[in-house]
């Protein structure tokens, strides 16, 4: 069993200056500093929160290159107020552009996944190095967590918590309005096939590529939201006890396939 039997989660909704990674760490941090006062454990930003989706590939081979300043700052914050941060914010990989998701633990260890599935919708598969790893898994306090990015959500294989390795997944996401009925119910369906806790950090406000406000959510391995709104965004409390009743009285994962990990036994599912 977790040393920690329950895990809040704080998610600001922020909306994202485009291009001012200076302007959204300021509101990162107010925001870090009031889910902190909560009593948050976690706390998640969405998809690309220090500077939006950039299509200037000058521009963004620069904001790239200041990733790894603005992880460390998070990081930084982090062991400052004692939380973990996940979100996903532009990075490099080889030199090439990529929009990495993180967790960052308060101890300073951390894990990083590069967005896998670029949405061809727009030129972010023309700017954007696809990732090739699949979602890591970084223990904190006997949960495990894990990540993906906005469209990632899309593909369940992608997503398969084969042998229950993660029991929460954040999804960081910048996922328009309207959209907005596919985003809640693959959230819910994501979290029911893979008895897991699913966080949607989506953002909040608009931009040039449409409005995004009031679409986060938070929901239960059984796919019942359990968020609950917040001065400076939502929150809500995860219970271990109902994640392992939940596995225990329905044991799907003994019958998953086991396409991405063959060498599971289904026995310690």
């Amino acid at each position: 069993m977790p040393e920690c039997q329950q895990l809040n989660i704080a998610i600001l909704p922020l909306d994202i200056v485009p291009g001012d990674p200076r302007a959204n760490m300021d509101a990162t941090r107010e925001g870090v500093t009031k889910a902190a006062a909560e009593r948050a454990d976690v706390v998640a930003l969405p998809e690309l929160f220090s500077t939006g989706f950039i299509t200037d590939p000058e521009q963004l081979a620069i904001f790239a290159e200041e990733g790894e300043r603005i992880v460390s700052e998070l990081a930084d914050m982090a062991a400052l107020y004692g939380v973990v941060i996940t979100g996903s914010c532009l990075n490099t990989d080889a030199k090439h552009p990529v929009n990495q998701g993180f967790i960052i633990l308060p101890d300073g260890r951390r894990v990083t996944y590069n967005k896998r599935h670029l949405f061809c919708l727009s030129p972010e598969h023309e700017l954007i190095k696809a990732g090739g790893e699949l979602p890591p898994v970084i223990d904190y306090k006997g949960w495990r967590l894990s990540i993906i990015v906005c469209y990632d959500l899309r593909f369940p294989a992608w997503c398969r918590n084969t042998g229950n390795r993660y029991d929460v997944m954040f999804v960081p996401a910048n996922w328009p309005k309207v959209r907005q009925y596919a985003w809640e119910h693959l959230i819910i369906a994501r979290a029911i096939e893979n008895q897991a806790y699913v966080v949607g950090a989506n953002r909040s406000g608009e931009d040039r590529f449409g409005s995004y406000t009031d679409s986060s959510l938070i929901v239960d391995p059984l796919g019942y939201p359990i968020s609950k709104p917040a001065a400076w965004g939502l929150m809500a409390s995860m219970s271990y006890e109902k994640l392992s009743s939940s596995r225990a009285k329905l044991p799907a994962q003994r019958d998953a396939d086991r396409i991405l990990f063959p060498d599971i036994d289904p026995a310690s599912c």
